[in-house]
């Protein structure tokens, strides 16, 4: 679902009816790109998340607080300055443009009464939020656009503000019948595709809408509706047009199964197969739809350049362990070399002088073979040089036993950190994963020696089964450790997917003298979801009581054995437990 120009007024008129009359009591700038605001009302605080993120821009009240870096960004400073503890006079949209004005009256320095702006613009990779003075004069941007970026519009301080017109469509609002016939006649397409092309402010799921309202194929060329057609339309959009108008707004998610695939501010009844779950407020909406979304981008911004690191190491090992498989093959010979040797000190009195090779009885086998000879030697210092390559190859062999054993357990450990990204869900749980890079030698550590370290506050996931029992969920392969060997006590079950990176499960027993089948399901389908193996579907899983499971001596972070041990197949599915 595009963040439209209906979704903004809905949100406009939510920001309206709770902040006109308000003051900005505090000012944040928790990512480069991202403002949050509190308000004091007189229902008490109200926070405004404001994201100019090119990959998801947003704006929504929200309850949760965000950490901010120590040192405020320029334009978070410069903002405190204008219009701390300023007061809302008014928020506005211009037409249905994908923007939204917040008008604040505040004291200067010399105590005189002035007036500002804070434009949000939520268009796509174009996103900004722009800071203005009552002449439409820009103070500062939160993304600086000069004409080197853009030749349409400069977003620099000192140029005028003004909004760009490149997509030529109509004010929806405003617009009557006879302007919307003609708008729609004018492109022969398929009759939703003319709607959103010619409005501004209209997605195509809202065109869809409109179609449906009105009983009309949404593909159905313009040039196949006939009068009675257009006059439904025009009805259908002029009805929606209307309830934005007076401020009616149903804000409503589609969901198809447990995914949610849709939302709008408006009715959804094309999406008559779905199941609609409507919400209170368009904020509540918003936060829960992209809450998770938000996160996984940002998250997935911020490992980029650990991803890269890992990935780079990654491919490195993989290389060298299929080199060093092939030398390996190459050792196999080393025990031919070996017979070639014995039997020719053996047999070698009946070669004759010059000999291009010898047959003898192998007395290993009972049969005959064949020794090359190297004509040039005799056969004494052929059987020398037959074991001076077996000793050559099986000193290679034994140097190459502990080789790949190390390289395989280093790529293992690495395919373990690329999947513990995959499962960080806070930047907290990175800075662990971080950390446990450095302690590995995979990266260095910044600073002076002595620089204290981050503090670590990332957390297993707690959920509780079905039964009451508490089950516990590594992030990362520190936190299993941890988890494993210092939470978990000896008849605590311990889950873990089978033969590939995951998380370490503990169920806690907590005195309970066994542990119910359907906890072991659900333990056993938490450790498959936590795992490479999630999206294929069903999981080996292997399960013990803790105290079987051991650390040996020198392993990397999060690697354990052990010897005994019962299986389940799992099913990658935790929609039905409850995590704290």
């Amino acid at each position: 679902m595009a963040f439209d120009g209906v979704t903004i007024a809905g949100m406009v008129w939510e920001m309206n009816r709770e902040l006109i009359g308000s003051r900005l009591y505090k000012i944040a700038q928790p990512e480069e790109d991202e403002l949050l605001l509190t308000f004091k009302t007189k229902e008490g605080q109200k926070k405004l998340l404001i994201s100019a993120d090119a990959s998801l821009p947003l704006l929504y009240f929200t309850s949760d607080n965000k950490p901010s870096p120590m040192t405020a960004p320029n334009f978070c400073m410069l903002l405190r300055k204008h219009l701390q503890n300023a007061r809302v006079l008014d928020i506005t949209q211009p037409g249905l443009e994908r923007i939204v004005q917040l008008h604040f009256e505040h004291l200067n320095e010399m105590g005189d009464l002035c007036q500002k702006k804070l434009i949000i613009e939520i268009m796509g990779k174009h996103s900004n939020i722009i800071f203005c003075d009552d002449k439409d004069t820009i103070i500062d941007s939160i993304k600086h656009i000069s004409a080197m970026v853009s030749s349409v519009r400069e977003v620099l301080p000192g140029k005028p503000y003004f909004i760009a017109n490149t997509q030529d469509k109509l004010d929806a609002l405003t617009c009557n019948k006879e302007a919307f016939f003609t708008a729609i006649k004018a492109k022969p397409q398929p009759v939703f595709k003319a709607l959103y092309g010619s409005f501004s402010g209209i997605s195509p799921i809202l065109a869809q809408e409109v179609c449906f309202t009105a009983s009309i194929d949404a593909d159905l060329p313009t040039a196949g509706l006939s009068p009675e057609d257009y006059n439904r339309l025009y009805q259908a959009f002029s009805a929606m047009i209307q309830q934005i108008k007076q401020g009616h707004f149903s804000p409503v998610v589609a969901y198809e199964g447990k995914q949610p695939v849709e939302y709008a501010v408006t009715s959804l009844s094309v999406y008559s197969d779905a199941i609609l779950v409507p919400f209170e407020s368009i904020s509540q909406l918003l936060e829960t739809y992209y809450s998770e979304r938000n996160s996984l981008s940002r998250i997935r911004q911020k490992s980029a350049d650990l991803r890269r690191v890992t990935q780079t190491l990654l491919e490195r090992d993989i290389k060298k362990y299929d080199l060093q498989l092939k030398q390996m093959e190459d050792t196999e010979k080393r025990e031919t070399y070996r017979i070639y040797g014995e039997l020719l000190n053996t047999y070698g009195y009946s070669a004759a002088p010059g000999a291009k090779s010898i047959e003898v009885d192998n007395y290993y086998t009972n049969e005959k073979l064949t020794i090359p000879l190297d004509p040039t030697l005799t056969a004494i210092e052929n059987a020398k040089k037959y074991f001076d390559k077996y000793g050559k190859l099986k000193r290679t062999y034994e140097a190459l036993v502990d080789l790949t054993k190390t390289v395989k357990e280093e790529i293992d450990h690495l395919d373990s950190i690329l999947s513990a990204m995959d499962i960080a869900q806070k930047e907290e749980d990175l800075v662990q994963i971080k950390e446990e890079m450095t302690l590995c030698g995979y990266i260095r550590r910044k600073g002076p020696a002595n620089q204290k370290k981050v503090k670590i506050t990332s957390k297993p996931m707690h959920y509780v089964s079905s039964d009451g029992f508490h089950m516990y969920v590594g992030k990362n392969n520190l936190q299993n450790d941890e988890l494993t060997f210092q939470f978990a006590t000896g008849n605590d079950w311990w889950f873990h997917a089978k033969g590939m990176p995951g998380s370490h499960v503990v169920v806690k027993m907590e005195g309970a003298e066994e542990l119910p089948d359907r906890a072991f399901e659900e333990a056993g389908a938490l450790a498959a979801y936590y795992s490479k193996g999630r999206e294929m579907g069903k999981v080996e899983i292997d399960y013990i009581q803790k105290k079987h499971v051991k650390k040996p001596a020198g392993a990397k972070p999060g690697f354990v054995v052990y010897y005994t041990n019962y299986s389940l197949v799992a099913t990658a599915d935790i929609s039905g437990l409850t995590i704290v």
